[in-house]
């Protein structure tokens, strides 16, 4: 896994939909779960939000805690 695809989690905004604006790793399980069911966007995007869902479904949210801690 690319390490930076972590560090983008708690830095990159989300660029579109009902949440434009807001960072990644802020984004609600469930619009993960609408991505997961629907399809997570092509390219990088898709990517890092696709790691966000698993991170977030296997209760590993400590990482994010520590990832926005080295921002």
């Amino acid at each position: 896994m690319n390490p930076e695809i972590l560090k983008d989690l708690v830095r990159v905004k989300m660029p579109f939909g009902k949440y434009q604006g807001r960072i990644l790793s802020d984004l609600p399980v469930s619009y993960l779960e609408w991505f997961a069911s629907k399809g997570f966007p092509p390219g990088k995007l898709g990517m890092q939000l696709s790691t966000l869902f698993e991170i977030k479904t296997n209760g590993l949210d400590e990482i994010l805690v520590q990832l926005k801690r080295m921002r």
